[in-house]
């Protein structure tokens, strides 16, 4: 694989990698633990702030949440490269779990982590598949509609502080 090759897909799906979002409390954004980044959970933060807040079935539609689900999942890449250096290191997308304030009735919290889901795809190709959990809650942080949380493996060649 190439250098700067996830960096080549971001710019050539037209997606800028954000910084990474501040923790809200007392966590890092992401955590290495030998060949494995494990993210905290990223809500939809864009530019410091939730486009829509809400519960999904109510205030916001199953579409929009798909998209802000998109956005925790390139929230959750940018904490990744933030330990890992840099996204070609990430050998595959381990596990998503997907969190979806949903209104009492509201059930299609799959469809709405498929944002996250496809995100992870279309960046990373082979390696963005994973194994995922996709629940229902009744509230996020912030009012936050979604929120997503990754594990990653990385390539631990050339490491030199392990």
């Amino acid at each position: 694989m190439s250098a700067g090759r996830v960096a080549a897909r971001l710019a050539e799906l037209g997606i800028t990698l954000p910084p990474v979002p501040a923790p809200a409390g007392v966590y890092v954004p992401a955590l290495r633990s030998g060949r494995y980044i494990h993210t905290s959970g990223q809500v939809p933060l864009v530019d410091g702030a939730l486009p829509r807040t809400g519960k999904v079935g109510a205030e916001v539609s199953p579409e929009d949440a798909k998209e802000l689900a998109r956005i925790c999942a390139l929230n959750a890449l940018a904490a990744v490269a933030s330990v890992a250096g840099s996204l070609d290191r990430v050998v595959r997308v381990v596990k998503v779990v997907g969190f979806v304030a949903s209104d009492p009735s509201f059930t299609g919290q799959p469809g709405v982590i498929n944002g996250a889901s496809e995100l992870l795809g279309e960046v990373l190709g082979e390696a963005g598949r994973h194994a995922r959990s996709a629940v229902g809650v009744a509230v996020l942080p912030l009012d936050a509609p979604v929120e997503v949380e990754i594990q990653v493996e990385i390539d631990e060649t050339g490491d030199s502080d392990d």
